[in-house]
């Protein structure tokens, strides 16, 4: 069976640099992000549910989520978010476990983003969080999805705090200095999750 290492951290703290790290090595990288994507594209029944829940407000001229009205919609009110993730969750895992299935290497790693706040240690046998300074968080955040630094803040606030997620980290890659820094803990993270593989039962 393959290793599974669950990649998460707060918004803008570089997973997806890191997880580009892990791809460029060769380790197959299941983005639960893109699944989501994949399930809320027109025709998609997942969309379909979306939009009987909420309305048509949620969907662009041309068919496509209006990611913007969804994500507004959801943290002004906990229950919209509760109704979205039993629609995408239980889709989403089903896609995780095929993909994982049909991974070939020793290792692969499997980026959910929020792997603590939404329980789903089970589906990994190692946690890799990746920390970054919350003034670093909003600085990459702002600057990605030209937003203003209230809203991350927000969102920062919405998810697990930093040192709860720290805790439960079996491996922690700080994100709080250069790329060269990042690379080298890739590097090192990387042998190690191969030397697990091969002993691992």
């Amino acid at each position: 069976m393959t290793l599974c290492i669950g990649l998460t951290g707060g918004i803008g703290s570089g997973k997806s640099t890191v997880a580009n790290m892990f791809i460029e090595k060769g380790v197959p990288v299941i983005d639960m992000d893109v699944i989501a994507h994949q399930l809320v594209e027109p025709g998609q029944p997942a969309l379909e549910k979306i939009v009987a829940l909420f309305g048509k407000s949620v969907l662009l001229d041309d068919g496509q989520l209006d990611r913007k009205t969804l994500r507004e919609l959801i943290f002004a009110k906990s229950s919209a978010r509760h109704q979205l993730e039993q629609i995408l969750h239980p889709r989403i895992r089903q896609e995780v476990q095929q993909q994982i299935k049909a991974v070939e290497s020793p290792y692969c790693i499997i980026a959910i983003p929020l792997l603590l706040e939404t329980n789903q240690q089970d589906l990994v046998q190692r946690i890799l969080v990746v920390d970054s300074s919350e003034e670093h968080q909003i600085e990459r955040t702002v600057k990605r999805d030209l937003c203003n630094a209230e809203q991350v803040k927000s969102i920062i606030h919405n998810q697990i705090d930093r040192a709860t997620r720290v805790s439960q980290a079996d491996d922690i890659i700080d994100n709080t200095s250069d790329q060269a820094y990042l690379q080298e803990q890739v590097d090192k993270l990387h042998q190690t999750y191969l030397d697990i593989a091969r002993t691992k039962p």
